[in-house]
């Protein structure tokens, strides 16, 4: 018989894990309680992205007049004062239906039944499903958790939380305020001060850690802060929200040197917390925290014949980490032997410049006694990125100075994000330095970067 999976939470892990299962002759139920495709699809890649493009194309009329006849700065300048909140919105919200619609096509051609509501579990082989319909009790051979994360609010912002966005509820922003403090300078905050910016839009960071992006290479930190203070976002490293008030003309952030830093908006961009209190897992001698619950990193296994993948298990907080989490925990509960390699994840960044990275860190492999050997090629020297003015950044390889093994990559950027993916097919391939100098890049390319540093 055919084995009996339900997967809850139809996000980038969810629903990846109920088509591979189904495409594997699995039985498959996929219980959702809000929207398929989950934050990724609705209130975060893909959305952002879209907004993210529509503010580089108003950069990019910015400065279009340097290569127009005299007088072109005042029409480059009336179009992009001429900005539609609504046309953008409505733009980033008919790619969201498009996939979305795209994803239940899947499903259903893969014979995957969808419940919306919520599940727990009942024990270690049933779950109890809560519909508007009633509930259900759902046996399973094997359960894959998928239930992802919420944005999190520290005490100072407990009290104000329901005045101020998240990286979800800014998609609903109604328009573009004039003013925007974002309290957390890493991923999520910079990505949005880069698209806010963009827009026009005056932008304070907050970032309690010496520098930005503080989880990422000190060298992309510096590069994207270097950026970001030649356009004019202001940035306050070292420095804590004390103290958060919302008016309803403007709202102030009080930082723990006593400045006030005055807004129209603020976001919260501090980083994501799990929430499994309903779920049941206790009774199955499940412990779980904020920051979600404990797998074995390979397998994905929780415990027996439960998995979980995405957010929920804190591996890493990436959409794509996710959707590959998901179809190895979907091999493993139908009897296959799969195995994640959380060290091959790449990590893209879509600010300007483009920051990206994967493989080993310099932090790690220090903190493991490995002699790395730096590889750095800067796109000054990039015939493509002179050529069209792109010249900010540079392309970093890390080897094993000993054995020329290649350990991984950081890139900041044009195309970084996209580029990125040939290191981490060298990683896969298990590369050294001197097989990758083989390769032949293309002239001229931004790629060929990759090669020249590579030869450094």
């Amino acid at each position: 018989m055919a084995k009996k999976i339900v997967v809850i939470g139809a996000g980038p892990g969810g629903y990846p894990a109920a088509l591979k299962a189904a495409s594997l002759g699995a039985q498959v139920t996929l219980i959702e309680k809000d929207k398929i495709g989950g934050v990724c699809l609705n209130c975060g890649c893909i959305p952002s992205k879209s907004l993210l493009d529509a503010a580089h194309r108003f950069e990019t009329a910015r400065r279009l007049p340097a290569l127009c006849q005299d007088g072109a700065e005042q029409p480059a300048l009336s179009l992009t004062q001429s900005i539609s909140w609504p046309k953008v919105q409505a733009r980033q919200k008919a790619a969201t239906q498009k996939l979305t619609a795209g994803i239940m096509t899947m499903l259903k051609a893969k014979k995957v039944t969808v419940i919306t509501g919520t599940a727990s579990f009942k024990n270690a082989a049933e779950v109890l499903v809560k519909t508007a319909d009633g509930e259900q009790t759902l046996p399973f051979d094997a359960c894959i958790l998928a239930t992802g994360s919420t944005a999190f609010f520290p005490p100072v912002l407990q009290a104000v939380k329901d005045k101020i966005y998240d990286n979800s509820t800014i998609f609903d922003m109604p328009r573009l305020p004039k003013s925007l403090t974002i309290i957390g300078g890493g991923v999520i905050g910079c990505e949005f001060a880069e698209l806010m910016h963009g827009f026009g839009v005056q932008v304070n960071i907050v970032e309690m850690q010496e520098r930005l992006l503080p989880l990422m290479d000190e060298g992309l930190s510096r590069a994207l802060t270097q950026s970001f203070t030649k356009r004019g976002i202001h940035i306050y490293t070292s420095q804590s929200a004390a103290g958060v008030t919302c008016g309803e003309d403007k709202k102030t952030v009080t930082l723990s040197d006593g400045a006030v830093l005055e807004s129209e908006e603020i976001l919260a961009a501090i980083g994501r917390s799990v929430d499994l209190s309903a779920m049941g897992l206790e009774a199955l001698g499940i412990s779980w925290s904020r920051k979600g619950v404990t797998v074995d990193p390979r397998t994905l296994r929780l415990k027996d014949n439960i998995y979980a993948v995405g957010d929920v298990n804190g591996l890493c907080l990436l959409a794509h980490a996710a959707t590959r989490q998901g179809e190895v925990a979907a091999q493993n509960a139908c009897g296959q032997n799969a195995v994640y390699h959380n060290e091959q994840v790449p990590s893209a960044i879509y600010t300007r410049p483009e920051i990206a990275c994967v493989g080993l860190s310099k932090q790690s492999a220090q903190e493991q006694g490995i002699d790395l050997k730096s590889h750095k090629a800067f796109l000054l020297a990039s015939g493509r990125a002179q050529a069209q003015d792109e010249t900010e950044g540079y392309f970093e390889l890390l080897s094993n100075r000993q054995t020329g093994q290649l350990l991984g990559a950081n890139f900041c950027g044009a195309n970084a994000t996209e580029l990125i993916h040939i290191v981490s097919a060298m990683l896969a391939a298990d590369m050294t330095v001197q097989t990758a100098q083989e390769i032949i890049f293309a002239h001229p390319t931004l790629a060929e970067s990759i090669g020249d540093a590579l030869h450094k």
